[in-house]
């Protein structure tokens, strides 16, 4: 189906204009219609590559469209009505525009799961699993109240793994900043005086001297070296899978956030398996999907491992436990779970567990980045004016005697 830009505007004569596909000018025209715009005019989109549903909808937007369509539906209203209040009620227009092709989709006779499942950029595969089950047991609303729910977990659990990045990576900058201007400005300054003393220098002053003209004749390679690491060994990742399963395994053992990581994707992988278990979903297609949700090939052949012993007639809690990527307390949680039945409430257990334990881990990891970033500035210091002042004592004492 093709796509057009238009320009329209709205009930509050506010001009918008967006993109939308439709089959030609009249469907254009009436799907804006039905979105509560007047068309003004239009053209075909310039990139015919570009499909709706490419344009970033946040993870808030999909919590207000979980929350909303869980209250319409528990009220009796039907989803072809839900989803026209909801498309006037939405702020982002490419989300409404979404909004309004999955009305026309429904209306065609397409369920929403199978709607939801044309936009795989907005909707991931657990989304359209768990709707898709919602269905067809009739638990809609349980379903899409569990996802606002998980949204909103995955929401907390994203704002702390950023917590835990930038923060760190923001003092470290800090901290290279001031010794990357002490080596290429401050020490040169002080080299000039020591060298024309022409006294014998110490070793540690001798080895500021070098370290600071390596640094102010190549500061180019300096800051270029770690750049051109960094990107390289990320498209080598991309294309080499052997490359990409060495350095997904040592983001696992880099302390300290290595564990933290672990923990983070371990505790995603946990709350939608319960999810999809909860939702009527079998468990080797809860696993098939949670390996998708786990980025990182560590523990995507580990969760691979566990679905090939569950395939075997091994059971649930053994398969786990034999991967060695769950700590002895989720294993236990697990077994009592499979023991009782309730195994979807002992997955929740687990993403409880793993979620208090890296709030927990990520104070700590903050505790103690301040001052070992502190120790390492006032390391370099001191090295500094060791180098620079000692040569000056010595000098100063001779003169003395």
């Amino acid at each position: 189906m093709p796509a057009f830009e238009y320009k329209a505007v709205n009930t509050s004569g506010k001009i918008v204009s967006g993109r939308i596909e439709a089959a030609n000018d009249a469907d254009l025209e009436l799907r804006l219609t039905r979105m509560g715009l007047d068309m003004i005019r239009f053209r075909p989109a310039r990139s015919q590559g570009l499909r709706l549903g490419g344009g970033r909808v946040g993870r808030q937007e999909l919590i207000t469209f979980c929350f909303h369509l869980e209250q319409l539906t528990r009220a009796g209203v039907p989803i072809l009505e839900g989803l026209g209040d909801l498309r006037d009620s939405v702020v982002n227009s490419r989300f409404r525009e979404v909004m309004a092709a999955l009305g026309e989709d429904i209306e065609g006779g397409r369920t929403l799961s199978e709607a939801l499942a044309r936009f795989p950029r907005i909707f991931d595969t657990v989304f359209v699993s768990l709707i898709r089950a919602g269905e067809r047991s009739g638990k809609l609303a349980e379903v899409l109240h569990q996802l606002s729910e998980g949204l909103k977990w995955q929401d907390e659990l994203a704002a702390q793994t950023r917590k835990i990045i930038l923060y760190p990576s923001f003092v470290g900058l800090v901290v290279l900043g001031v010794i990357f201007f002490m080596m290429t400005y401050l020490v040169p300054q002080l080299t000039r005086f020591l060298t024309s003393m022409g006294e014998t220098l110490p070793w540690y002053t001798a080895l500021l001297i070098q370290v600071s003209g390596f640094v102010s004749a190549y500061w180019y390679l300096v800051l270029a070296i770690p750049l051109v690491l960094f990107f390289g060994l990320r498209h080598l990742a991309r294309i080499h899978p052997g490359v990409r399963y060495r350095l997904d395994g040592f983001k696992l053992r880099l302390w300290p956030v290595g564990p933290i990581l672990r923990k983070i994707m371990l505790a995603r992988f946990a709350s939608n398996f319960a999810l999809m278990y909860g939702a009527g979903i079998t468990v080797l297609d809860c696993l098939r999907t949670g390996e998708e949700l786990v980025d990182n090939s560590v523990l995507q052949e580990g969760l691979q491992q566990v679905r090939r012993q569950i395939g075997e007639g091994v059971g649930l809690t053994a398969a786990f436990q034999n991967t060695g990527l769950f700590p002895p307390l989720v294993i236990r949680m697990l077994r009592v779970g499979e023991n009782t039945g309730a195994l979807d409430e002992a997955l929740g257990n687990v993403s409880y567990f793993y979620n208090r334990d890296v709030r927990e881990s990520i104070e700590r990891v903050q505790v103690m980045i301040e001052p070992a970033l502190t120790v390492i500035l006032g390391a370099v210091l001191g090295w500094v004016m060791m180098s620079v002042l000692s040569p000056i004592y010595d000098i100063m004492t001779r003169i003395r005697i």
